[in-house]
């Protein structure tokens, strides 16, 4: 039997900050009583410790600690320009979590954020109460899980399941829940409100390899999509984001012929498709902090955007609109272009 590799790291959450005022929360007390071999640390203020310098964001990433908060101010925030709003004009993004389990080396967090420490926000009921306001004067459309995995985090804290039962009862609101979570119980005993949108982001086996650490395979992916089909669940496929790499042609050729051989395009609702493209004070961070293919790429910044150059970007464009177009029709192809 061979010996066991030597450990160098904690288990993830072996460690839970919680701050002072969040201690009271029923939230608060649900999570703690999953972790009963944590070592509980109260901090004053949650950004005493996420904000802390000189932190190492990769070596959090390999054991990261959760930080349970309360947030304060602004809770729901205008849509960023470097997403999709599939032509709703009201749109929205939240964030009950901050940071994901899963470690892309395309990812945005990286560099916005100085620690890759998981932060829970356990007042939902302001979050809920502010997206009620916004109803008061008109329909809204959501983004709830950009700067996190909220399936993948499901068994902590239930997020998903308290966005479905806010969701059936406010027919204007429509929430899309971007996901590469292959986490299969989400998705048995919920509601499934229509206005909830189900967002799997997929990528070809060979992307997957190179740059999207610790996230499930392709094939477990396509899985939780059937499994949420199956469930009544609106689901949204989205090839977004398209990565250059060596005979792409080919690769995504491939990706898309396997993933609608495995999920019928008349299930799901439309598919998304953009470039990598991101905010250039966030590419900056993220290339100090770790070498990477897809960080070092000499992107074009365009209105403080990078992304490939315009050349580059039709070419890619042109070629997986064409390819998609085989598979689903083209009015149900949401394209983003920074260019």
């Amino acid at each position: 039997m061979k010996p066991s590799e030597p450990k160098y790291f904690a288990e993830h959450f072996s460690h839970i900050y919680v701050e002072d005022e969040a201690h009271n929360y029923p939230m608060t007390r649900e999570i703690l009583s999953r972790f009963s071999d944590s070592e509980i640390i109260p901090v004053t203020r949650y950004k005493d410790v996420f904000d802390r310098p000189r932190q190492s964001f990769l070596l959090q990433k390999q054991a990261p600690a959760l930080i349970l908060a309360v947030k304060h101010g602004r809770l729901i925030y205008p849509g960023a320009k470097v997403c999709q709003s599939f032509g709703n004009p009201h749109f929205f993004y939240t964030s009950n979590i901050i940071n994901c389990v899963y470690d892309c080396e395309y990812c945005y967090l990286q560099g916005m954020y100085p620690s890759a420490n998981i932060v829970f926000f356990v007042n939902i009921e302001d979050f809920f109460n502010e997206a009620d306001a916004l109803l008061a004067e008109h329909p809204v459309y959501l983004c709830i899980s950009y700067d996190t995995d909220l399936p993948a985090l499901e068994g902590i804290a239930g997020f998903v399941g308290r966005w479905s039962e806010f969701a059936v009862s406010r027919p204007d609101l429509k929430i899309e829940l971007r996901t590469k979570s292959a986490y299969v119980p989400v998705f048995k005993g919920l509601s499934a409100p229509k206005n909830i949108i189900y967002a799997w982001t997929l990528s070809p086996d060979a992307v997957t390899d190179l740059f999207e650490h610790k996230t499930p395979s392709l094939d477990a992916r396509l899985k939780a999509v059937n499994c949420a089909v199956s469930s009544g669940c609106t689901v949204r496929l989205c090839f977004d984001p398209m990565i250059y790499i060596r005979d792409y042609k080919r690769i995504y050729s491939e990706f898309y012929s396997k993933v609608f051989a495995a999920v019928n395009p008349d299930d799901i609702l439309d598919v998304s498709l953009g470039l990598f493209r991101i905010s250039a004070e966030h590419l900056k961070p993220m290339r100090k902090s770790r070498e990477s293919l897809v960080t070092s790429y000499p992107y074009t910044n365009t209105g403080g955007v990078c992304s490939y150059d315009k050349a580059k970007a039709d070419e890619m464009l042109s070629f997986a609109r064409s390819e998609l177009s085989k598979y689903i029709e083209p009015q149900r192809i949401f394209e983003f272009s920074s260019t």
